[in-house]
């Protein structure tokens, strides 16, 4: 190679700039500018679909396989992780397989600090005495084979006017109040409205509703009975100073403040 060919070669070596030395560490992103952010300061970690999943518990009573199924999905792929979150507000999650149920309980403890965050709600007279009738039948028709437990609202108003008193109204008053009862149990998954009038009895009856709890209901009624029978005969108000919107006994539910 000439003198030349090997200035303009060095001249050509010399115009190549020098690679930049690598920076061992990964430039800071503005939380603004964090594409995994959802909102504004957001230090969650959660994927959106588990967040959603974990306000659902917090929020409603039941979250079930067969109404909500992509929520079920969600929560059986990730239930550490909102497990882990509930239990950081003494809050436990329970999931029963066999029935297809998901729901939250408040941690209760005698040897430690546990601050309550949620309240215990019982549901009212009316609801009450619903349920008892529901989870009768229910009782009845799984001993007896039945793959599953249906009632016709006649019959619920049947026996259910049987167990109100003359002090709870009249009986378009009392059907009303079954009526709005079963709407409330509706909402809860308890029953279903498969056509018109006639409901299908959730095995969730099981749950909120415990064969213990029920015979205590049932004997809380029988009780009542006897009472409106005895006062009657003396000529006294069988529900004079009881709340007729509150059992005594009703089972409780407990729900987010």
């Amino acid at each position: 190679m000439s003198e030349s060919a090997t200035l303009v070669a060095a001249a050509a070596e010399d115009a190549v700039p020098a690679a930049a030395p690598t920076d061992p560490f990964i430039a800071p992103v503005a939380m603004e500018d964090d594409p995994d952010e959802l909102f504004a300061g957001d230090r969650g970690v959660l994927d959106p679909e588990v967040r959603r999943v974990l306000v659902h518990v917090l929020q409603r009573r039941f979250l079930l396989a067969d109404r909500h199924r992509d929520a079920w999905t969600v929560l059986l792929d990730n239930q550490q992780l909102i497990e882990s979150r509930l239990n950081d507000l003494f809050v436990r999650l329970v999931v029963d397989h066999d029935r297809g149920v998901a729901y939250k309980q408040q941690v209760r403890s005698d040897e430690l600090d546990v601050p309550i965050l949620l309240r215990d709600s019982a549901y009212s007279r009316s609801e009450t005495l619903v349920l008892v009738h529901l989870r009768t039948v229910y009782q009845r028709e799984t001993a007896a084979g039945e793959p599953s437990a249906r009632v016709d609202i006649e019959d619920v108003e049947q026996t259910v006017l049987s167990y109100f008193a003359d002090a709870d109204g009249d009986t378009a008053r009392r059907q009303k109040a079954i009526r709005k009862a079963l709407d409330r149990l509706a909402r809860d998954g308890i029953v279903e409205e498969e056509s018109s009038g006639r409901f299908r009895i959730s095995a969730l009856v099981e749950i909120v509703l415990s064969a213990e709890k029920l015979r205590e209901l049932r004997d809380w009624l029988r009780e009542q009975t006897v009472d409106a029978d005895d006062d009657a005969l003396a000529g006294e108000d069988p529900d004079a100073g009881d709340d007729p919107e509150t059992a005594e006994n009703a089972p409780f539910e407990e729900s987010a403040l």
